[in-house]
């Protein structure tokens, strides 16, 4: 279990290397919710996502062999290894699926990673980067089940709190759990954190539901970066002792949830950084009166061309 020392150590470590991201208060007319939102605006977060935290967090944790670093990824993982991986000068190998975006492919190659795409999913992919690992002695970042990643997506939750110290309930995205974990972890009961997922990428919600980990089929719009088959190890022993539920939501409520941000915000979000928006969207978290909810706007990785379409 991580505990919030492991944050805090975490954050020691990396705070030089990541931004501080800002949160903005946003009135409760935008949005139409009972109060106020917090917004932490993650996706202005080197690489476009929350996820060079975690990356940074396992590279100075470790002695990197001259072989490298090795990850597999939907896109913003391996955007965020091929970004820590290049300021601190080690060779990066991103093994990509098929359904990745090329938004974000694009933007691993630019920050000088070997790229190769294999195979359908995620889990496909995968499997190829551990046979890889196992022949070339390159070290592994996991993109969500490591103890150094969950730490250091939980920073997240530490920075939001001494941004806003008066959150009562958090909402947030989820994949494969790495950032829920952390966030949760961090708060460790003092906040509600809800976790968000797609209807047709929905492995969190399964498992808790199944009380174990289970596979889930993936598909829609968000499952370049939220379509994990399952959630890791570590990640479930820690949802299940701090998040409180897995909210649901349709596809046409993500499509909604960004071309909502963009027209009253101007926020460029990727649609799995705006899943955790499309659940007060589409009624799937109904806030109380006078509750303080924290939304995590987690990831700017969108495909513009995509996103004018939806505005």
């Amino acid at each position: 279990m991580i505990e919030p020392d492991d944050i805090r150590a975490a954050y020691g470590r990396i705070k030089e290397r990541v931004r501080r991201t800002p949160v903005m208060e946003v009135e409760a007319e935008a949005f139409g919710t009972p109060s106020p939102l917090s917004l932490k605006l993650e996706l202005f977060q080197h690489a476009g996502s929350f996820k060079p935290r975690g990356a940074f967090n396992n590279l100075l944790s470790c002695d990197v062999p001259a072989a490298g670093v090795a990850a597999a990824s939907g896109g913003n993982h391996g955007a965020a290894v091929a970004y820590a991986a290049q300021a601190l000068g080690i060779p990066a190998h991103i093994f990509v699926p098929e359904i990745s975006s090329p938004v974000k492919v694009s933007r691993i190659r630019d920050f000088g990673a070997d790229v190769l795409v294999e195979g359908a999913t995620y889990a496909d992919a995968l499997e190829r980067c551990e046979s890889f690992m196992a022949t070339s002695g390159a070290i592994g970042i996991h993109a969500y089940d490591a103890p150094e990643t969950i730490a250091g997506q939980g920073t997240v939750g530490l920075e939001w709190q001494e941004q806003d110290g008066g959150l009562d309930t958090v909402l947030v995205a989820v994949g494969g759990a790495g950032l829920i974990s952390g966030i949760a972890a961090w708060f460790a009961g003092r906040v509600k954190v809800v976790g968000v997922e797609p209807e047709t990428s929905c492995a969190l919600h399964a498992a808790l539901a199944a009380k174990s980990r289970v596979d889930v089929s993936v598909s829609g719009i968000a499952a370049d970066s939220l379509g994990a088959r399952s959630v890791g190890e570590h990640n479930f022993e820690i949802c299940q002792a701090y998040v409180d539920h897995v909210a649901l939501v349709p596809d046409t409520a993500i499509a909604r949830a960004q071309a909502t941000l963009w027209d009253r915000l101007r926020i460029a979000a990727e649609p799995g950084g705006a899943t955790a928006m499309a659940a007060l969207l589409a009624g799937a978290y109904k806030p109380a009166p006078g509750e303080r909810v924290g939304v995590l706007v987690c990831g700017s990785n969108v495909d513009l061309s995509k996103l004018a379409a939806l505005v």
